[in-house]
């Protein structure tokens, strides 16, 4: 990580130097606007119009110090998102729409017919239940009967609807109309990870059940 002073030198266009003796005009950096001002009991320069606004600082302040971990936990997860959003160059509907329709498109006549032979359907049946879980958690954490609005959603999304749980009135909605999204990257390694840790307990059962029969 990059620390303030180069940072500084950075934004402003100056090249550092480790002698006074190399210094001159073409190295040095350049703001329009540098000054100090006192925030409760702190003082702080501002360093303002630079030539490569690049890099910023956010001051944060709150009545504690567990009030300050919550809001810089809560940019620090606000910043990554959106990095994450750049970088993934796409974005997943959200409020637990992407989960109602893999879960639906698991356990659609047409995939069982395809996919769902013997305990491949059980398998099948179990991830799609298990997708579901994100949705309900979100409508019993707002306050709702889990029942009601998973079966509504389910009935929004069988009509060809993408459809997530408003948080606010328990009632269907469209994520992308009301701006709510995913990182695609969440969903994709919460995906691969499920498998992968299924797989795993899978394995120590059977190590269970082996070393009992022995």
């Amino acid at each position: 990580m990059l620390g303030s002073d180069c940072r500084l030198q950075l934004v402003c266009g100056g090249v550092a130097q480790n002698s006074v003796d190399d210094l001159s005009p073409d190295i040095l950096g350049w703001a329009g606007l540098v000054y100090e001002q006192t925030l409760g009991e702190e003082k702080y320069t501002y360093v303002e119009n630079v030539k490569n606004p690049k890099s910023v600082t956010l001051v944060i302040k709150g009545p504690n110090a567990h009030t300050i971990a919550q809001i810089q936990d809560a940019v620090r997860d606000g910043l990554r998102a959106v990095k994450n959003a750049i970088e993934d160059r796409c974005v997943v509907p959200g409020a637990g729409a992407f989960e109602i329709a893999c879960a639906a498109h698991l356990t659609s006549s047409e995939f069982i017919r395809k996919a769902g032979k013997g305990k491949n359907k059980m398998g099948i049946s179990a991830f799609a239940e298990a997708l579901l879980v994100i949705p309900k958690t979100l409508s019993a954490n707002a306050g709702f009967d889990v029942q009601s609005v998973i079966g509504a959603l389910q009935d929004e999304q069988a009509e060809g609807r993408s459809v997530g749980v408003d948080l606010m009135t328990g009632e269907p909605m469209d994520p992308s109309v009301e701006g709510i999204w995913d990182n695609y990257r969440v969903i994709r390694n919460f995906l691969n990870a499920s498998q992968v840790i299924a797989s795993n307990l899978l394995l120590v059962c059977y190590t269970l059940k082996g070393s009992a029969n022995g």
